[in-house]
C-alpha cells in the first residue's frame, strides 16, 4: 500500500458515509486516503444509533435526504447479500395512540408515496395487536411498514471500509486536523501525524463537519450534538416483538421507539438532547426514567426483563432542513454535512451523489476495471449461522470451537480473525464491534481477562479493561 502523503482526494471522517465516500472514489482511477481523527473506523456517531435500515417513508419529499435515502435503501441491502452484512427484514408498524396521531396516520400515507414508498397500509386497533400481541393498551390504530429492516450498523461501517481499502485507498486514523491550507493547486491539512496533502479534500466529519468547514472560510452551519440513550434488554426479551414499533415521528426525530436487534436483543429509545459537549455520549438518570416511563406504555411487559446494557450515541443535527451537500470547486474542496442518522441507510447513495457533484466539478473520473470482490464480513447476527454453531467450520479450525466470551458466544477463531483482518480493531471496543465479545449480560466481567490476552497476543498493545463500562447499568438499577 503507498505511504504517500500527496493524494487526488482525501475523505475526512472514517464513518459509515465517508467509508463509502471513499470506497465509491476508489473505483476510479485516484489515488484516495480516508483520515479519521480516532483511532479506528466508525468510532463516533456511526457506531451508536437505532440500527433500522429505513424504506425513507416519512422523509420530506422533494428533499435531497429523501432521494438519497430511499436510493441508499436498495443500495445497502444489495450490497449486504454481497458482503454478509446481517439483515433481518422485520417490517415495522407505526402506533398512533392519541386521536391527533390516528389523524396524522393517512398524511403520513400521501408522503409515503411520494417518496416513492407505496406499500404503507393503515391498519386498525385490532390488527395492531393482532401483530403486536405484547403491546400496552391504548393503541387507536397504525400504519404498517413492511419493509423497514433491521441491520448490524458496525458490520455496515467495517464493510465500507475494508472495501475501501482492499481498492487501495489508504487509511489514516488518529489523524485529528488542527488548521488548513487551502490554495493554489493542492489543500494541505496539517494533523496531529503530520501534513496530507491532496488536490480535492471530501469533509465528512460528521460532528466535526462545521468546524472542518470553517477552516476551508465558510460559517455556513452549526453542528449540534443531539444525545440518543437507548436501553437494550436481554436476549430472552426477543420472544415480546418480532416487528419494529414506531411512534409517529415528530420535528424533532422520529421518537421513541422499541425494536428488536440483529444481535437477538430488544431496544427500547432513543432520547433527544441537545448538547454543547461533543463528546459528551454518558447516559442519565434522566434519560432512563424517561425512556423506562415511555416503555411503560408501549410494552409494560418489557420493563420485567433484565437490561443487558444502556448506551447513548450523539447525531450530527444542524440548523438546515435537509443534507448540505456543496462543492466549493475554486478550492477543490466538498462539504457533506448535515447526514444525521439516516446516513446509515443512504451513505452509499450520498457517495454516487458527491461521486457525480465531484466529477460535474472538474476531478476527472475513469472507472477502474480492476476492483477486487467485495470482502465477505464475519456473521454477527442471531438470524444466521455463526460459527460456535458450524461444524464445517470447527472441523477446519478448532479455535471456532473454543468460545470466549459464553455470553454471546464469542469463539476465539473470531476474535484472531478480527485481529487479523483488513482493518483491525485499535483496541478492546473495536473488538466489540467487530466480534460482539463482552457485549453481553456480563459485560466483560469474566471473560474480560481472557479476550484481552488474545488482543494483546495478536495486536501486541496492552488494553484496559473494566469489568463493566460506565454506560451500564443492572437490571435493578434501570428499574428503579
Amino acid at each position: 500500500m503507498t505511504t504517500a502523503t500527496r493524494y487526488d482526494v482525501v475523505v475526512i471522517g472514517a464513518g459509515i458515509v465517508g467509508s463509502a465516500i471513499a470506497r465509491e472514489l476508489a473505483g476510479h482511477q485516484l489515488s484516495v486516503a480516508l483520515l479519521e481523527a480516532r483511532d479506528d473506523v466508525g468510532d463516533g456517531t456511526s457506531k451508536a444509533n437505532t440500527a433500522i435500515l429505513h424504506t425513507g417513508f416519512d422523509a420530506k419529499p422533494g428533499t435531497l435526504e429523501s432521494a438519497l435515502v430511499s436510493r441508499g435503501y436498495h443500495l445497502l441491502s444489495e450490497y449486504a447479500t454481497h458482503t454478509g452484512i446481517p439483515i433481518e427484514h422485520t417490517g415495522a408498524i407505526l402506533v398512533a395512540w392519541d386521536q391527533e396521531q390516528l389523524d396524522a396516520l393517512p398524511s403520513l400515507i400521501d408522503k409515503a408515496e411520494a417518496n416513492g414508498y407505496h406499500r404503507c397500509q393503515l391498519i386498525d386497533a385490532e390488527a395492531v395487536y393482532t401483530q403486536l400481541p405484547q403491546l400496552g393498551p391504548g393503541a387507536l390504530g397504525g400504519m404498517t411498514v413492511p419493509d423497514e429492516s433491521i441491520i448490524c450498523t458496525w458490520t455496515v461501517n467495517l464493510a465500507l471500509a475494508t472495501d475501501a481499502v482492499n481498492r487501495g485507498v489508504t487509511l489514516l486514523t488518529s489523524h485529528r486536523i488542527d488548521r488548513v491550507d487551502a490554495g493554489g493547486d493542492a489543500t494541505t491539512l496539517h494533523t496531529s501525524r503530520g501534513p496530507v496533502t491532496a488536490r480535492w479534500v471530501v469533509n465528512a466529519a460528521g460532528l466535526g463537519a462545521d468546524l472542518i468547514d470553517a477552516m476551508f472560510g465558510y460559517c455556513r452551519f452549526t453542528v449540534t450534538p443531539r444525545r440518543g440513550e437507548l436501553i437494550v434488554y436481554d436476549k430472552l426479551a426477543r420472544a415480546l416483538i418480532d416487528k419494529i414499533v414506531l411512534p409517529v415521528p415528530t420535528s424533532r426525530g422520529k421518537g421513541v421507539l422499541v425494536s428488536p436487534t440483529i444481535y437477538g436483543n430488544v431496544m427500547l429509545g432513543p432520547t433527544s438532547e441537545d448538547l454543547q459537549d461533543r463528546t459528551d455520549t454518558a447516559t442519565s438518570e434522566a434519560g432512563f426514567e424517561f425512556l423506562l416511563d415511555k416503555g411503560r406504555k408501549l410494552m409494560p411487559k418489557l420493563l420485567e426483563e433484565e437490561v443487558t446494557a444502556t448506551y447513548s450515541g450523539l447525531r450530527a443535527a444542524i440548523d438546515h432542513n435537509d443534507y448540505l451537500i456543496e462543492t466549493d470547486a475554486a478550492q477543490r474542496y466538498l462539504l457533506v454535512g448535515g447526514i444525521r442518522s439516516t446516513g446509515l441507510t443512504s451513505g452509499m447513495a450520498v457517495a454516487e451523489y458527491v461521486r457525480d457533484q465531484l466529477a460535474a466539478a472538474g476531478l476527472a473520473l475513469v472507472p477502474r476495471t480492476d476492483l477486487p470482490a467485495p470482502p465477505r464480513m464475519p456473521n454477527i447476527g442471531e438470524a444466521f449461522p455463526r460459527p460456535y454453531q458450524r461444524s464445517d467450520m470447527i472441523a477446519d479450525d478448532p479455535a471456532y470451537g473454543r468460545i470466549v466470551c459464553f455470553c454471546e458466544r464469542v469463539t476465539e477463531g473470531e476474535v484472531r480473525d478480527a485481529c487479523r483482518s483488513v482493518v483491525p480493531p485499535a483496541a478492546l471496543d473495536g473488538l466489540r464491534r467487530r466480534t460482539r465479545v463482552m457485549n453481553g449480560r456480563c459485560q466483560a466481567f469474566f471473560c474480560g481477562a481472557e479476550v484481552q490476552a488474545l488482543l494483546e497476543r495478536e495486536v501486541g498493545a496492552p488494553q484496559p479493561v473494566s469489568a463493566a463500562p460506565a454506560a451500564a447499568v443492572t437490571s435493578q438499577e434501570a428499574h428503579r
